[in-house]
């Protein structure tokens, strides 16, 4: 070992136990904790008690001296906002600090935020000893925030105060201080109770359903031309009978511009004759020289030789730069997923043109691989998540989703089962063709601990989270993990109801606890 990598070593081993934290008895009601002496590796003064205290919408971890009677004790309050998915620093409001109880007049003080955002400094000097009720008010945006930390001793000297034995609790505490967390994504989430789903991880495809994807495909070898609007883009929305463009068929062998040409001035001389013909038999129709039927059949002739002369019209135009050709049509409301050539080029018999899929419903489709088919009674759903997202995306058959087949036949090549789910792809970011890891529910359940899944972190191929155990003390707790539904994930061992794991930051304070001088452990008071 070099002599860098040992300095590395004593460096990090001095910082860790530097993060000590302490406790005392007395203290504080439900909610919260306390500790005394405990500086985090920070310079707070030897005998300072620490709590943590929550309620729904705040975090609030406050350091003090003992408070002794006639004596200014000044307080540093972290207060953080708790609502998901980030925790934050308070960073506006008035706090209030309130001594109250034990038959004495209420003692209060109140101060506006610090310099530093989250970091109230209120001083109070108290004027009774005994038993006191500590509270404090964060009053903020118009609402009150009360954190209640139940009874304190304020002593009547500063003798007294030192006579206090203190506990020395457990040692080995990860320091990761607020201005620490306040830098980062960073939330804590309580241990509870939940009833889980139980799941099997596979592989899965998104594809469009049925009837809601069509692809237009050239009849003949010919020419594309784009449509009154422009030829057809991948993206582009289209409506159901809309015109997304031509195709021209390939001229025959011996077909040129010029037979195109003659053909509609033959087709035009044809229509006069037909014109002048008819013309010539009303007049003796109305003398009554001729049968109606000789009339009939002149108006049909007529008809006829106007139809010749529109197509060759067309056929002429197609073929010397017109808009003609076979309309393309779109057969579906949806969007163009794909295109296969673009306008002016020359297309093979059968080739793809335009690819269109309704992408506002989708099929997962799941391979369920064949070891696992003995764990599901019927697939009750999915999960999965993509890059970049915060939560999993979880399809409940019957409430968002529906299971249109659960294949009876192993593939000879995969050797897996097929489950097909239905759902709404309302905000249109899932993108038909997408290959993803999903976790299938078997239809089986339980109750049990459960935490979110970004609260594990593998260390070395242990499974481990981080318990809060007071506002900037942390413990490392190895966990036995069981079932996973959708973003959250089941715990055998290792926790217990209503302990704090890190949610979000798990792998920073990860990182403090092997290697805390790399991210430092400034506390700003």
């Amino acid at each position: 070992m070099n002599k860098l990598n040992l300095l590395m070593m004593l460096v990090a081993a001095l910082a860790v136990t530097a993060c000590s934290p302490k406790t005392e008895h007395g203290a504080a009601e439900q909610g919260a904790h306390v500790e005394h002496g405990g500086d985090h590796g920070h310079d707070h003064g030897a005998g300072n008690i620490a709590v943590t205290h929550y309620t729904d919408t705040t975090e609030m971890f406050v350091e003090f001296p003992k408070l002794v009677k006639g004596e200014e004790a000044a307080f540093a309050a972290h207060m953080t906002y708790i609502s998901s998915p980030s925790f934050q620093a308070v960073n506006e409001g008035q706090l209030s600090v309130v001594l109250s109880g034990g038959n004495q007049p209420e003692e209060r003080a109140e101060v506006s935020i610090s310099a530093t955002p989250g970091i109230f400094r209120p001083k109070i000097t108290p004027q009774h000893a005994g038993k006191r009720h500590l509270t404090f008010y964060l009053v903020n945006a118009g609402t009150t925030v009360t954190h209640d930390l139940g009874e304190v001793e304020i002593h009547p000297d500063h003798k007294a105060a030192e006579a206090v034995a203190a506990d020395e609790g457990e040692d080995g505490g990860i320091g990761f201080t607020k201005e620490q967390q306040w830098k980062i994504p960073f939330a804590n989430t309580p241990v509870v109770e939940r009833e889980l789903h139980d799941s099997v991880t596979a592989s899965a495809t998104l594809r469009p359903r049925a009837g809601g994807e069509a692809i237009l495909a050239a009849p003949a070898a010919g020419l594309l031309r784009a449509g009154a609007e422009g030829f057809p883009q991948i993206g582009m929305t289209v409506k159901a009978g809309q015109v997304l463009g031509y195709f021209v068929p390939k001229l025959g062998g011996e077909t040129d511009a010029a037979t195109l040409e003659l053909a509609v001035q033959r087709a035009g001389i044809e229509v006069e004759e037909a014109r002048q013909a008819l013309t010539r038999l009303e007049s003796l129709f109305k003398a009554e020289a001729i049968p109606e039927k000789r009339l009939r059949e002149a108006r049909n002739r007529e008809r006829l030789a106007t139809a010749e002369l529109e197509a060759a019209q067309h056929r002429a135009s197609t073929y010397s730069g017109g808009s003609g050709g076979i309309p393309l049509k779109s057969p579906i409301n949806g969007t163009v997923v794909a295109v296969g050539a673009g306008a002016g080029a020359a297309v093979a018999d059968g080739q793809t043109l335009i690819h269109i899929a309704d992408l506002g419903k989708l099929w997962l489709e799941v391979r369920i691989p064949e070891s696992e088919l003995g764990k599901f009674t019927q697939p009750t759903g999915a999960f999965f998540k993509l890059d970049g997202e915060e939560s999993a995306r979880v399809l409940n058959v019957g409430r968002n989703a529906r299971l249109v087949a659960y294949g009876g036949l192993v593939d000879k090549d995969s050797r897996t089962v097929s489950a097909i789910f239905e759902f709404d792809n309302a905000q249109g970011r899932l993108r038909a063709g997408m290959n993803l890891r999903v976790g299938i529910y078997t239809g089986r359940s339980e109750k049990t601990l459960a935490v979110p899944t970004s609260s594990i972190v593998d260390n070395n191929g242990m499974s481990v989270v981080f318990i809060q155990k007071e506002g900037e003390s942390f413990e490392r707790r190895v966990v036995s993990v069981g079932t996973k539904d959708g973003d959250w994930i089941g715990l055998r061992s290792g926790v217990s109801v209503g302990e704090r794991v890190v949610s979000l930051g798990a792998y920073q304070v990860h990182l403090a606890a092997v290697a805390p001088a790399a991210l430092g452990h400034g506390h700003a008071h």
